[in-house]
């Protein structure tokens, strides 16, 4: 059995890879990563290339996150296939219906944690697992090479809210009957102590309500569907209202509503049983007073045009923040986004709001992902016979193999974006086989991207424009002068020397080229176009220490 891997190693995000057996691949998971540099990108997905010749059994989704499950629609505009997966993950992919048509064609199929689905030549049983996000599952897949667990994300919570516990006693069946390869979750692999539960956030989130005088803002992943439910009872007890801010906070909350549980205590109710007169619509939200006001708002990663964002600049429609008013960030920074989470924190500082998070009031967010102390727990339940780490960048996969070796398990492997590896029938464990295409695919406004697009794209940002135009009389020779714009290159009024100069360069290089045309050369008008943009570029080139993205067009006057 072959491991294919094509995103979420070597990297967070983008989570793909698929297993291959007799020319048949199962995808396990297909999400997307999101690209921060400003450059217009909605999405980033997969390249899927290296499947196209296989027969695709199916993907098998593990949960819904969009790291998980957001690439779905891109694969199956290249693929027909079934789609395996757990309720909420499926109700999610059906609320995009409108967005991604394919979806609303798409073979959908809901499974049950310890139902077992055959999927082409594999056998695939579902475990539930707890996760920051409800419905979470880890994958027994039974394969010709032996049996494969992958965790999916997972941390071991004991209380969760939901009451979907964390199916320890099938981990440990599974074990017995033996495990041929473990793929485990390495996020938070630097991580010490324990996660936490979400328990413990409802119970800070409650101090909190408890002790505020007036509106109280709870920035937050929406996906957290424990955490909604929690906030839900919290107004209730309070006697506030909950407002929705951002569309992704009214999806989970619709989807969550319209998902009953499959498995705990509570299985067959809804994930969400938020009373029709607990949510306030935003757009009468000035109606209330501000202590009646529980607010759930997007972007707690400082998105610009996000609800808490545009709350910080005195922007939403729905509330005015100042004093006495709290802000609690009840989610963690993804690393990348701290100088944008910043601003944001002091956007509200300026306003007078009291703001809460993680670094100041660490019950208010616990993580999703395994600590190490966890990640080990899991080896030592599942006492793999090989063991690939995923999910993270090298430095984690690294350090989750070193742990992994420290547990004792025999065959340990490092695997990347693009490497191809086998399980061995025998027991040999698992050896890297080969490479195949891999990368990252760009989506902007529906509209795939290529790479040379993407990176005009960042020379644009990081260089700036200028464009050169010259027009030609019918014998060839400058009807004007040379003209020059530029954009985000230099000031045009405070630098007009500079531009003097280039124009003067381009005149003189054009000159020189029609001295070579009377001597016989042939002289055309990408020839002349290619002279005066050379000349320009070096000109600022040498003025300014760097090249801006320098383009010329030739313009032919007839009179």
């Amino acid at each position: 059995m072959r491991i294919i891997v094509l995103g979420g190693l070597g990297e967070v995000g983008m989570n793909c890879l698929a297993l291959e057996q007799g020319g048949e691949a199962l995808v396990v998971d297909c999400g997307v990563t999101f690209d921060n540099r400003g450059l217009g990108i909605d999405v980033v997905h997969p390249d899927f290339g290296a499947l196209d010749g296989y027969r695709i059994a199916g993907i098998f989704v593990t949960h819904g996150h969009e790291d998980h499950i957001g690439a779905i629609p891109y694969f199956l505009r290249r693929f027909d296939a079934p789609v395996f997966g757990p309720a909420y993950a499926l109700g999610l992919l059906r609320e995009r219906a409108a967005e991604h048509e394919v979806l609303a064609h798409a073979d959908l199929r809901c499974v049950r944690p310890r139902a077992r689905e055959r999927v082409g030549s594999f056998v695939v049983e579902p475990v539930r697992v707890t996760h920051s996000i409800a419905d979470a599952t880890a994958l027994a897949i039974r394969t010709e090479a032996g049996l494969v667990v992958h965790t999916g994300d997972f941390k071991f919570d004991d209380a969760p809210p939901d009451g979907e516990v964390f199916d320890v006693e099938r981990f440990g069946e599974l074990a017995r009957e033996g495990v041929d390869l473990l793929f485990s979750d390495s996020t938070n692999i630097d991580a010490a102590g324990p996660t936490g539960s979400e328990e413990g956030v409802g119970e800070a989130l409650e101090a909190i309500v408890a002790g505020a005088d007036q509106a109280i803002v709870v920035a937050m992943f929406a996906s957290n569907v424990h955490r909604l439910r929690m906030l839900g009872e919290i107004a209730r007890r309070h006697g506030r209202k909950i407002v929705p801010l951002g569309r992704s906070v009214t999806t989970h909350a619709r989807v969550a509503r319209a998902t009953a549980r499959s498995t705990g205590e509570h299985a067959g109710r809804p994930y969400l049983e938020w009373p029709v007169d607990l949510v306030w619509p935003p757009e009468r939200a000035r109606e209330l007073s501000k202590r009646q006001i529980l607010a759930v708002a997007t972007g707690s990663q400082g998105e610009k045009m996000a609800a808490l964002a545009r709350l910080s600049r005195g922007d939403h429609n729905a509330l005015d923040l100042g004093k006495g008013d709290v802000v609690v960030l009840s989610s963690r920074v993804i690393p990348g986004n701290e100088p944008e989470v910043m601003q944001l924190m002091n956007d509200l500082l300026r306003r007078e709001v009291d703001v809460r998070s993680w670094h100041s009031s660490r019950a208010v967010h616990v993580s999703g992902h395994a600590h190490r102390q966890e990640q080990r727990r899991m080896l030592e339940l599942v006492e793999p016979r090989a063991f690939v780490p995923v999910h993270g960048t090298l430095h984690h996969l690294l350090r989750h193999a070193e742990l992994a070796r420290d547990v004792g398990v025999p065959a340990v492997t490092v695997l990347e974006n693009g490497d191809v590896a086998t399980l061995e029938a025998n027991g040999a464990g698992v050896r890297k086989t080969d490479r195949v295409q891999s990368g990252r695919v760009y989506v902007a406004a529906g509209r795939v991207l290529p790479e040379r697009v993407i990176a005009e794209r960042a020379a644009l940002a990081s260089l700036g424009a200028v464009h050169v135009a010259v027009a030609l009389d019918a014998q060839g020779h400058l009807a004007g002068d040379v003209a020059i714009a530029t954009r985000g290159v230099i000031d045009p009024d405070a630098d007009d020397v500079l531009v003097d100069a280039a124009r003067k360069e381009a005149r003189s290089a054009f000159e020189a080229l029609l001295a070579l045309a009377e001597l016989g050369e042939r002289l055309d008008d990408e020839r002349v176009a290619e002279t005066v943009r050379l000349a320009v570029r070096r000109t600022l080139a040498k003025a300014l220490g760097f090249k801006p993205v320098t383009t010329a067009s030739v313009v032919r006057v007839r009179r």
